[in-house]
């Protein structure tokens, strides 16, 4: 098999794990080279890793780049993207920079792997929360079609970068000790015994940039604008995890003992659905994993083809690393790099 130049970009909660999962799921690495904005060394499982120092000569004699990115403004991936094209090098960018240009295919294996093939040198990674919910509703639209999706989403502090989790920790460590201490915050809110539905900027309508993504990358990944999406997302006091209610509006019926069997045989799916055992997906079992996990699946009985499904995917590997390594994965499968 051939191997291939791979380079990684950032060193952060995304970029470690995708240092992680390039070595978990034994990806044809020829040589790896891992960049930030200045250069060190960091340890991702017990193994060391020299960090250079990005410039615009950084991918010289790469194949991909993987680029660990930013949910806010201009990632690195702005900058240097056109430098790792010119180079030869296709970027795989995680960041929200260029999802929805037309120009660029944003992509999910599981729901239009095809759409690698359009690429132009970069291709999207989605938010973290599309991913999930795509990867469980693109095997039930091509079989019964969607008309409606509402989505609230139950979102783990590590979606907001280390520094989410370190204040999530403090605040923790704050009331257990009563010390009273005023903990720096990363995040919009409190979160020790909190929630709050604040994720991203608000626009005009009242709806945050977080909500927005699910509404248009969703519309993009899944080629259909008809679909009628709206979302309320939540921060919660959970380390790694995102969990959805999704509620879904199908164009044919479809009953939820078809829609369990569908989503078995469906990849990149695990099926966690036994309410009256208790048994249902949650973070705490998710973390480290690379599936999306469905369970409460149930009928609407006051709305004819309407369904809800509970949808929980580990946010810092499906939701971002693992899928940016598989649309590599991909690209390598087609023969594009």
């Amino acid at each position: 098999m051939r191997k291939y130049n791979v380079a990684v970009i950032g060193v952060g909660a995304v970029g470690e794990e995708m240092l992680r999962v390039l070595r978990q799921r034994d990806f044809p690495v020829d040589q790896l080279k891992v960049f930030a904005r200045s250069a060190r060394t960091v340890v991702v499982d017990g193994q060391s890793y020299q960090v250079e120092t990005l410039n615009e000569n950084s991918f010289k004699g790469m194949d991909i780049a993987l680029f660990a990115g930013t949910e806010g403004d201009k990632g690195a991936a702005v900058t240097y993207a056109p430098h790792a094209i010119k180079a030869g090098c296709v970027v795989i960018d995680n960041g929200a920079d260029f999802r929805m240009r037309p120009d660029v295919p944003l992509v999910v294996p599981e729901a239009n792997a095809a759409d690698v093939k359009k690429h132009k040198g970069i291709i999207a990674n989605p938010n973290c929360s599309t991913v999930q919910m795509v990867v469980a509703l693109a095997p039930i639209k091509k079989k019964a079609g969607l008309k409606r999706i509402i989505v609230s989403t139950y979102q783990a502090v590590s979606g907001s970068g280390r520094g989410g989790v370190v204040q999530t920790e403090e605040e923790f460590r704050a009331w257990a000790s009563q010390s009273g201490k005023d903990v720096p915050k990363h995040m919009d809110q409190r979160i020790a015994f909190n929630v709050f539905p604040h994720i991203g900027s608000f626009d005009d309508e009242g709806y945050t940039s977080e909500e927005m993504k699910l509404v248009n990358e969703t519309h993009k990944i899944l080629h259909d604008n008809k679909i009628k999406i709206s979302a309320t997302v939540v921060r919660v006091p959970v380390k790694t995890g995102h969990s959805e209610a999704v509620y879904i509006e199908t164009a044919k019926p479809i009953s939820p003992e078809k829609v369990r069997a569908l989503l078995r045989k469906s990849p990149g799916i695990c099926v966690i659905d036994d309410p009256k055992n208790k048994l249902y997906p949650m973070p705490v079992d998710v973390e480290g994993k690379d599936e999306t996990f469905v369970g409460r699946i149930r009928r609407d009985p006051a709305v004819k083809n309407g369904l809800w499904l509970w949808v929980v995917a580990d946010n810092l590997r499906k939701g971002a690393a693992t899928n940016a390594v598989q649309i590599a994965e991909e690209l390598i499968r087609q023969e594009l790099v």
